[in-house]
């Protein structure tokens, strides 16, 4: 095997690993939400136990891209693929962290009632997760236009974020007693749409490696 097609294995490798992180990724986002909903500690536990996972794999793919640099020393496409790889790893490792805060929230409402029924935030994870998996196969495949379709979907997210916020904020008018609990849910929200964010920012990433231009999708 010569050394340009070994370099080029090592590459799809790479986008390999980057998939299988982003669907474990995906599993804690829709575990941690579910926890959330049922209030299933152990669940909840599940996901906080495995973001360590998350750490080991986000470590190897970093190595491996700076291993890839210093060897071959890629010039740009190759070059602009290993750096969205390292862009796309530190946003998928940061989307983990999100998942396992809404897990912690679980368990901190742990024996409660919950305010009201959970079905915007689950919806919310839905189209996260819909998006994550679009993020990523935009750019395994290198299509700059695929990963240019994350905005309109982070509008989604935008909208039903402001809609959750504006009634949890009712909830928590209305009664005092709701407070503590609804800022909860508010910071699980958020935490949805600040994944959202990171999924934007592969996009970005993915144009930037197919066309050398940097994009703004979060206008």
């Amino acid at each position: 095997m010569d050394t340009r097609s070994g370099f080029h294995e090592e590459l799809e490798r790479l986008e390999q690993d980057l998939l299988a992180m982003g669907a474990l990724v995906s599993r804690a986002i829709q575990d941690s939400v579910t926890a959330l909903k049922n209030l299933d500690t152990a669940l909840a536990e599940q996901v906080v136990e495995r973001d360590d996972r998350l750490d080991e794999i986000q470590v190897d793919i970093e190595n491996r891209c700076l291993r890839l640099i210093a060897l071959q020393q890629p010039m740009a496409r190759d070059l602009r693929t290993i750096g969205t790889a390292l862009k796309i790893v530190t946003d998928l490792e940061r989307m983990g962290d999100h998942a396992v805060e809404i897990a912690r929230t679980a368990l901190k409402l742990s024996g409660e009632t919950l305010i009201k029924p959970l079905l915007d935030i689950p919806r919310l994870s839905e189209i996260v997760q819909d998006m994550l998996s679009i993020g990523l196969r935009a750019f395994v495949e290198g299509d700059a236009q695929l990963a240019e379709t994350l905005a309109e979907r982070d509008d989604e997210v935008d909208h039903l974020y402001s809609q959750i916020f504006r009634e949890l904020l009712v909830i928590m008018i209305e009664n005092p007693k709701t407070i503590r609990q609804g800022t909860q849910l508010l910071f699980v929200a958020q935490s949805l749409e600040r994944i959202a964010d990171h999924i934007t920012n592969i996009g970005e990433w993915t144009i930037y490696m197919v066309t050398g231009e940097r994009r703004d999708l979060n206008l």
